[in-house]
């Protein structure tokens, strides 16, 4: 592996040396002493900025078990030092709102998904447990979107962390010896 600014370059060492390198451009990367607060406002901050804007936003947590994806999403809720992903998404979204001019309105929708074992499983759905996995699709009018998931308008911070719970409560949970909260 050779670490480059912005890149990650791989060779398989066994490989012949006509097999090329496989090359991945990244933004940051963040370690063990990084705080949840500089993530945010370095990678996150201006994606929701352009959510407020008008535009479509995702963030997508991979990784392996234990890689820290749910601290780095969640964090410790009522410790703003250790607030996550999203609860500092949910603060930024509805201060703007709160704070936007009167002529302006905006929705706010919320889902929530999880890919376990390579299905899409709605988490908000009161039968998600029996329910089929859903697919996911393409449409010229609207773009890629997972059919028949389940979206919620919220109207505060309150309304959307009950969804978020809700999910919460849902969610696979893949216990490892690494960390048994993960998934």
């Amino acid at each position: 592996m050779d670490l480059r600014l912005g890149q990650v370059i791989l060779r398989n060492p066994r490989a012949p040396a006509s097999e090329p390198q496989k090359t991945f451009t990244f933004d940051a990367v963040y370690d063990a002493n990084s705080k949840q607060r500089d993530l945010y406002d370095e990678s996150v901050r201006p994606l929701i900025d352009s959510v407020l804007a008008g535009f479509n936003g995702t963030i997508f947590a991979y990784g392996q078990t234990g890689t820290g994806k749910t601290y780095t999403m969640q964090g410790a809720w009522m410790d703003p030092e250790k607030r996550g992903v999203i609860p500092n998404a949910f603060d930024h979204i509805f201060t703007h709102i709160s704070r936007s001019q009167s002529d302006k309105q905006y929705l706010v929708r919320a889902s929530y998904l999880e890919i376990y074992r390579e299905e899409i499983r709605d988490l908000l759905d009161p039968n998600h447990g029996t329910a089929r996995a859903l697919e996911l699709r393409e449409s010229p009018e609207t773009g890629v979107y997972v059919r028949d998931l389940t979206s919620c308008v919220c109207k505060s911070i309150k309304e959307i962390e009950e969804v978020m719970n809700v999910g919460n409560q849902a969610r696979a949970v893949g216990a490892t010896d690494m960390n048994e909260h993960s998934n």
